[in-house]
């Protein structure tokens, strides 16, 4: 059986990634003043599957499965996103709107899985929509309408890319993301290139500086393998209702370390709209977990 409590090692591997994927999005907003999205996503992906995949067995799961995992994680998730975040959307609130994955998760469940809508899902989604709804209610230079349309895209993908990875079940899900990568980075080469331009891409690989290397070492190996091993690594050991529930954690990391190296400020509205959309998430991440406790003790 799955254990429910993480050991002080565990628990601070877990704070860890959750630490990297906050910040990550100021890594990303850094990234982008020096390559294009587009050329930025297909960098991220190709250094994620090399020369990883070379230490990595591929994960036994079937290949059309693992290329469409693939391109929506790629392509549909970081190429939305790192379009969405050059001037579209700021770091905190990418940070923030990303997390609506888990109801667009909910709806792909509902129409491939059979699963019905609960009561407290409804009430989650009307909290976390309102707070979209006060956000674009104060669009500015922070957000605008396309900049969280693409967010919202992004997160849809990383929804249906969620859907195809529960129907695969990856045993190792290191493998399974190193190997994915490697159907991801051609096709955002090609859309570069197609979108950006041969000389924009180009331009920007040979003019790219040291820092903005290591934004995409960043993005490749501490985002993606430490993130994804580790995260991995527990949830093979501990419940799900354990480990899922930190992830509500990432777009406070990520504001936080917005206004903290990036001057992004926390005003009045945007922490009325992150507090109703953490609250959608909050409840629910946490309504099903307290109500099966609550009939445990009733027993």
């Amino acid at each position: 059986m799955a254990r429910t409590s993480l050991t002080p090692f565990h628990a601070a591997l877990a704070l860890l990634v959750i630490v990297v994927w906050g910040i990550n999005f100021v890594v990303i907003k850094v990234a982008l003043g020096h390559l294009p999205p587009l050329t930025f996503a297909a960098l991220r992906f190709t250094l994620a599957a090399f020369p990883a995949l070379l230490f990595v067995r591929p994960p036994k799961v079937p290949l059309k499965g693992l290329a469409i995992y693939g391109l929506l994680i790629g392509t549909g998730q970081f190429g939305l996103l790192f379009i969405a975040m050059r001037g579209m959307i700021s770091p905190g609130l990418a940070s923030l709107v990303i997390q609506t994955q888990a109801f667009f998760t909910i709806g792909f469940a509902m129409a491939f899985a059979g699963e019905r809508l609960r009561g407290y899902q409804v009430w989650a989604l009307l909290l976390a929509t309102a707070g979209l709804g006060w956000m674009m209610a104060h669009s500015g230079a922070e957000v605008t309408w396309l900049g969280l349309a693409l967010t919202l895209g992004a997160a849809l993908s990383w929804a249906a890319g969620n859907t195809v990875q529960r129907a695969l079940q990856p045993p190792d899900m290191l493998a399974f993301v190193v190997w994915s990568s490697l159907f991801a980075a051609p096709t955002l080469f090609a859309l570069a290139i197609g979108v950006e331009g041969w000389n924009a891409v180009t331009g920007a690989i040979v003019h790219a500086d040291a820092g903005t290397w290591a934004a995409v070492a960043f993005q490749s190996f501490g985002n993606t393998i430490l993130g994804y091993g580790v995260w991995g690594f527990l949830l093979n050991r501990y419940s799900a209702a354990a480990i899922s529930p930190l992830s509500l954690l990432v777009p406070v990391f990520g504001m936080a370390a917005s206004a903290a190296f990036l001057g992004e400020p926390f005003s009045d509205w945007k922490a009325v709209a992150t507090g109703l959309v953490l609250g959608g998430l909050a409840l629910n991440t946490f309504w099903p977990m307290w109500t099966r406790r609550r009939s445990v003790l009733a027993e």
